[in-house]
């Protein structure tokens, strides 16, 4: 029987992976790594770079496989992302049939938490459920950017007896702040939602690139400070070729 690991490697800093998720790499006889051009070359490279770090002696292999193209303007958002994921999961059967051999153990590094806004689970749930490929899989937790973002602006995530809402930036677009959360956490916001809302009692906490030398941050008052993020996130796509960002919005209390 074959194993897979997904392994959460955290948010960017090589030092967010856990010591379970070292002892997990040091079992792989092959990494799967998908490839997204090279615009986000780093985000490969930061996974060899830990790979490099945590498994000094390797005895594994690298395989790497040209990542699927996702429609980003759907009409029908839901049907789209389960168009990918099946596209996905097409991908990986056949590296998991044609790269792995029974009785050994593969792994997929996954950004930050694979548990958390991250459809590696799913995907690879799929491949098992058609049945063509025998194998067992294991997750391993990772610092996922949420956490990475309240540590850098040194605050707690949730305040006291108070939910947490964990949202996209799609969600919140459409749904507006809600009325009873005062705090919310926003996720693949491509388009600056928080933009679009008026409420003077709104601070924002912003973070891009967490954990990585090009770690960016903005917190404020929302009504203060939000026209000038969408600038600075403009500028450090063009600078990088990718972003990753997060931010979490806190209602003042009242």
């Amino acid at each position: 029987m074959r194993t897979i690991h997904l392994i959460g490697i955290g948010a960017g800093d090589p030092e967010h992976v856990t010591v379970q998720a070292v002892g997990r790499l040091t079992e792989v006889d092959v990494f799967f790594l998908l490839d997204k051009g090279e615009a986000k070359r780093d985000l490969v490279d930061a996974r060899l770079a830990i790979l490099e770090r945590y498994v000094p002696d390797p005895a594994y292999r690298v395989v790497r496989a040209v990542d699927v193209d996702r429609d980003r303007t759907p009409e029908n958002y839901r049907e789209t992302v389960a168009e990918w994921h099946g596209r996905r999961a097409d991908l990986y059967e056949g590296l998991f049939r044609d790269e792995l051999a029974d009785g050994q153990v593969g792994a997929i590094l996954c950004w930050g938490d694979p548990t958390l806004y991250d459809n590696t689970i799913a995907v690879v749930e799929e491949v098992r459920r058609r049945g063509r490929v025998g194998f067992d899989y294991t997750v391993v937790p990772g610092v996922s950017s949420v956490s990475a973002l309240v540590a850098a602006h040194r605050i707690s995530l949730n305040q006291i007896g108070r939910p947490v809402l964990v949202t996209t930036g799609r969600r919140l677009a459409a749904d507006g702040f809600p009325d009873d959360v005062d705090d919310v956490v926003v996720m693949l916001d491509a388009h600056c939602a928080f933009a679009g809302l008026d409420d003077p009692d709104l601070d924002i906490y912003w973070g891009a690139y967490l954990g990585t030398p090009d770690e960016l941050t903005v917190a404020g008052p929302l009504a203060e400070v939000a026209a000038g993020i969408p600038p600075l996130r403009d500028q450090a796509r063009e600078r990088k070729g990718w972003i990753m960002d997060t931010y979490l919005l806190r209602r003042r209390k009242r």
